[in-house]
């Protein structure tokens, strides 16, 4: 068995039911099996694709993207999404990284690619443009028409390494998590349960699909149960809005950065939303008003914690304890087991933060090429996460911190999360982050870095002020940044190694 499966028994058993819906056509789950058959014919007849061989993808989200990602695991072979916010130097590296066989670029990104094959003389460049292209490179379509012969390789199974997530990098170099076709299943399961998740959902995807939160989080799992997915090239706020209201979606991702974009439509606020039985977020600290926005909606706003080395679902809000968990990360994952520990590896009592660890099956069996970084993630068979969290006596988790964010002043932890609550507590102040600045006296400093609201006038003394009675002093920023906007990632994650570079001087 592999997870290639799922969509052959859904198109025998619903052969008119649309799989995926995108950009005004339908897809449905005959048709999407019969593509999936398609294209591993084409990787296994027209580019030897064999199993453990490695294909990268480079474009916006596209079903075609998804249909490679189940052909790959008919033929046991490792699918490579790469991020398209990257520069071409870094896509070569993570090709040389993973030692690409073929690599498929949507038209967008042809342009800036087309210098790379020279440095990459083992890849076969592919163009998916349906029309011109590269004369150098041979085009998907040209490549589906010559394509015959069988299509899979026979023995698959679970155990099949299927992709390489290359980690978002906030913290320097990315790393690529190994995931198995057994570690997209129990995400799936994991993720199923925590949404409800029947066939008769209606899920709208719109994160990037080379990030396991826009891939695996909703995307996989409503392709497993058998649901429908409305897939979006980009998070366009207009558009997101019209598919709420016009499609009638019944669960969908918004990330906390997404919220000021769409709050700020002009209908937005009476906009109708019943439609949706859950909201799913996460992936930075959910700010308090947004939280209550949805919940006094009466419409559960999930928080889910998970990494790219996790599938990604490990702990988890449901439909059923969103209200009463509110500001927590909820409960371990059906299929996952979490501990927390101190710097000497000891379990920490109730309500002591310690590092985050899991275990479970859809944890990462490996960093690609890379035996340090994979020996220290999974020292003693846990993931160690790196992050700062505790459990209260109910059994429900909180995210404290980064581990590696942490700032130690005189001796002290001072834990940024903390910092950037009171900050976004401040009516003027429209974003902030909290890093660490070296200290000749104290070792290190935290200092703050606020984005303004529009039409706000803040002054460095009124941000040092706003913390009087509030923290203990010596965890009060010791100085403050104006920027105009944070530095992001591609899921919206502030990259605190620049900031750090930032507040340097």
């Amino acid at each position: 068995m592999n997870i290639a499966d799922w969509i052959e028994k859904w198109a025998r058993a619903k052969p008119g039911k649309a799989a995926i819906l995108f950009e005004g056509g339908e897809m449905t789950y005959p048709r999407f099996n019969d593509e999936i058959k398609a294209a591993a014919r084409l990787l296994k007849s027209q580019l030897d694709i064999a199993p453990g061989d490695r294909v990268a993808y480079l474009g916006q989200n596209h079903p075609q993207l998804l249909v490679f990602l189940f052909a790959c695991a008919r033929l046991g072979a490792i699918l490579v999404p790469l991020n398209w916010r990257l520069a071409p130097r870094e896509h070569v590296g993570m090709l040389r990284n993973c030692g690409a066989k073929a690599f498929f670029i949507d038209e967008p990104y042809r342009q800036q690619c087309a210098s790379l094959d020279a440095e990459l003389p083992g890849c076969r460049f592919v163009a998916m443009a349906q029309g011109g292209g590269d004369g150098r490179w041979p085009r998907l379509a040209e490549l589906s028409h010559r394509a015959d012969g069988v299509d899979r390789h026979e023995g698959i199974g679970l155990d099949s390494p299927l992709l390489i997530i290359y980690t978002s990098g906030t913290t320097g170099s990315p790393k690529g998590a190994v995931l198995t076709q057994e570690a997209v299943q129990y995400n799936a399961f994991n993720s199923a349960l925590l949404h409800d998740m029947t066939s008769q959902d209606l899920i709208l995807s719109l994160l990037p699909l080379f990030h396991v939160g826009g891939l695996n989080v909703q995307t996989t799992t409503a392709l497993y149960v058998g649901a429908t997915v409305i897939l979006h090239r980009l998070f366009e706020p207009r558009l997101v809005l019209e598919a709420i209201i016009e499609q009638k979606p019944t669960l969908t991702i918004l990330l906390p950065a997404h919220m000021p974009a769409l709050r700020s439509l002009a209908d937005w606020e009476t906009a109708d939303f019943s439609c949706l039985r859950a909201v799913l977020t996460g992936s930075s600290a959910i700010p308090r008003d947004m939280i209550r926005y949805w919940h006094d909606r009466g419409i559960p706003l999930l928080n889910m914690y998970g990494a790219s080395e996790t599938a990604p679902v490990a702990i988890h809000q449901s439909v059923a304890n969103a209200f009463a968990t509110e500001g927590s990360i909820g409960f371990p994952a059906m299929h996952c087991e979490i501990r927390v520990i101190d710097a000497n590896g000891n379990d920490c009592p109730t309500g002591e933060p310690g590092e985050i660890l899991i275990r479970g099956k859809n944890v990462m069996s490996r960093y690609w090429n890379n035996e340090e970084a994979t020996r220290t993630a999974l020292d003693g068979g846990w993931f160690h996460s790196g992050d700062i969290g505790y459990v209260n006596p109910a059994g429900c988790y909180f995210i404290i911190d980064r581990k590696k964010d942490m700032i130690i002043s005189g001796g002290e932890n001072i834990y940024p999360t903390e910092l950037e609550n009171v900050l976004m507590m401040h009516p003027d102040v429209q974003e902030a982050s909290v890093v660490g600045r070296s200290d000749p006296h104290w070792g290190e400093v935290p200092v703050a870095v606020v984005v303004a609201r529009e039409g706000c006038k803040l002054e460095k003394r009124d941000i040092l002020e706003w913390f009087d009675g509030k923290l203990g002093r010596y965890k009060h920023p010791k100085d403050v940044v104006f920027v105009d906007e944070l530095p992001r990632n591609e899921m919206r994650k502030v990259v605190k190694h620049v900031l750090r570079d930032m507040v340097a001087s």
